[in-house]
């Protein structure tokens, strides 16, 4: 049983590949939570463990990006420092949000957010025209607001936020795409790790379980790091999307059926 303190052999094996592809497909073309979140609810979890399990990996996974980040300068500290009390809150909220909800209520959810995930993954970056300095009223208003909303996005549902962030930090305050990319992570762990923190406090998290497949996640993370340039993002987007196709095809039929 799935919800017993002991998981079904069968089940451990098929969440450690799941996260282990996902690992790898994320640190290529994004979209790793697509693929995970799905797959706990075809697997029997409830919609609420799923998100706050997958939560507990994704906090953990994102601080290796950004102590990369940070070493080669990229973070902006200033504007990392006026949106992370904004992202905390929206993330916190978001995940208080989706709890009032049960359980099958939930899935279906998850379901119809699931293409809105899928657009923001596969949505062409552009690198807008960037700003050389940031205006107080981005930095001051722009910034937090940006934040809260990605960050209540991110703790009721998550995968795609940080598709969003990057297109908002480019398009509205002005960041080049790799600066935009560096700040999402900071944004992204801190909205994470406060829906995380709300899952955990709450119950919904399989704690022993996401440890596990924390390390299977990080292996795929290494590995498609190692090979995105062999086999580019364009032809995993493409697998990607034929993957979401059947499993949202099947979310479907097990909610509505």
């Amino acid at each position: 049983m799935i919800l017993g303190v002991e998981f079904e052999l069968w089940v451990v094996a098929v969440l450690c590949l799941t996260f282990f592809v996902s690992g790898f497909v994320d640190s290529i073309a994004g979209g790793g939570g697509l693929i995970n979140v799905p797959v706990f609810l075809l697997l029997g979890a409830p919609p609420e463990f799923a998100l706050g399990t997958t939560k507990m990996s994704a906090t953990i996974g994102k601080i290796a990006a950004l102590i990369n980040y940070a070493k080669n300068g990229l973070i902006n500290w200033r504007l990392a420092f006026v949106g992370l009390p904004a992202a905390i809150i929206g993330g916190a909220l978001g995940t208080k949000a989706i709890l009032y909800f049960d359980s099958a209520n939930i899935g279906k959810i998850i379901l119809f957010l699931l293409p809105v995930g899928v657009a923001a993954v596969l949505l062409p970056r552009r690198n807008f025209n960037t700003a050389n300095t940031i205006t107080r009223f981005k930095l001051y208003a722009l910034t937090p607001m940006i934040c809260f909303v990605l960050g209540f996005y991110d703790g009721f549902f998550g995968p795609g936020v940080g598709s969003f962030f990057i297109i908002a930090l480019n398009f509205f305050i002005g960041l080049t795409l790799v600066q935009a990319a560096a700040m999402t992570k900071v944004f992204n762990l801190s909205t994470a790790f406060s829906s995380f923190v709300v899952f955990a406090v709450a119950g919904k998290v399989f704690f022993l379980l996401g440890i596990l497949l924390i390390f299977f996640s990080i292996a795929g993370n290494i590995l498609g790091s190692s090979m995105a340039i062999k086999i580019g993002s364009d032809f995993v987007k493409k697998v990607l999307l034929f993957s979401l196709s059947l499993l949202f095809a099947t979310l479907a039929w097990k909610f509505f059926s």
